[in-house]
């Protein structure tokens, strides 16, 4: 199979095509035959040499495609079945996962849809929870073009929440077509204004710290992402300076949340969208020899929704 190997850490162009065998799926496990690879911050980071990566491994965590082959103790009618799979190694013509994380796809959600949903709706819906978000509260989103940012914009929206959208300029009417009352124009519109009850941050970085200051009392604020790099050492400072209203800052690794309820929550995503009830947003769709370039374009940032990679 072709795949996309990162042999040694460093910038996109560590990312080579190469010729790997195919894989054999274990017991429990199934064999997709991928048609699409989502392009995320994560693929980056370890790249870079973060987050317990090796090098000589294939990047992607998340593909859409078809059954090819099942493994011991799994049933042969998913044989063909249209899935979306959470894992490692999406950018190949072949990808391994449990049986048990797999989700089925509606028939009216394309493996672009798929991916472009997935991940980024999974990380932003259970961010939404961990903050507890309610009806009628103002919430904060930061990185609103991205595919985090976006999924949690629609889905705050629909929850009866007040939205104000953080973004670059050329992607602020797109934003405020997803539903947010107040668009915040990076660069143009100066700071957000709070207070805010909740704030949802895929971006991280150093303006973390003025914006702990517009959390209201007993504010919450999650970061689910580090666009702008991770999240400084000072945040518990500036958490101690607005002691008084009892502010709550966490993080959000959709690692720590148990498959099975990951599961059910990307069918009930994918059967949002298939009702137009949730839109998926692709940015753009490169073959997957490009791998490269599809980074260096996630890197320079500007992007609205997801870059996905087709084999």
């Amino acid at each position: 199979m072709r795949a996309i190997v990162v042999k040694e850490f460093g910038s996109a162009d560590q990312l080579s095509l190469s010729t790997l065998p195919d894989p054999a799926p274990g017991a429990g496990e199934v064999v997709v035959a991928v048609e699409a690879a989502g392009v995320g911050l994560v693929d980056v980071l370890q790249r870079q040499g973060y987050l317990g990566a090796s090098p000589d491994f294939v990047p992607g965590i998340e593909v859409a495609g078809r059954v090819a082959g099942v493994g011991a103790g799994v049933d042969g009618a998913l044989l063909g079945k249209r899935v979306f799979a959470h894992g490692q190694g999406g950018y190949a013509e072949r990808f391994v996962a449990g049986v048990g994380g797999l989700v089925e796809l509606p028939d009216a959600v394309s493996p672009e849809a798929a991916v472009a949903l997935g991940i980024n709706a999974l990380v932003a819906h259970f961010s939404i929870l961990r903050a507890g978000l309610r009806a009628g509260e103002r919430v904060l989103v930061r990185g609103a073009s991205g595919g985090i940012g976006a999924m949690a914009v629609q889905l705050a929206v629909r929850l009866g929440a007040e939205v104000t959208a953080a973004t670059s300029a050329g992607a602020a009417e797109r934003v405020a077509a997803l539903g947010a009352q107040h668009v915040i124009r990076r660069g143009m519109d100066g700071e957000p204004w709070g207070p805010f009850n909740v704030i949802i941050d895929p971006v991280a970085g150093e303006a973390m710290l003025a914006l702990i200051g517009t959390l209201a009392p007993n504010g919450r604020y999650v970061v689910n992402g580090a666009a702008a790099g991770f999240p400084p050492a000072e945040v518990g400072q500036a958490l101690l300076q607005i002691f008084p209203r009892s502010p709550s800052y966490s993080l959000l690794s959709l690692d720590s949340v148990p498959q099975e309820e990951r599961r059910r929550a990307a069918a009930e995503l994918f059967a949002e969208a298939a009702r137009g009830e949730l839109l998926p947003l692709v940015s753009e769709v490169l073959p997957l020899q490009e791998a490269a370039r599809a980074h260096k374009m996630l890197e320079a940032g500007g992007r609205f929704g997801k870059l996905v990679l087709r084999p």
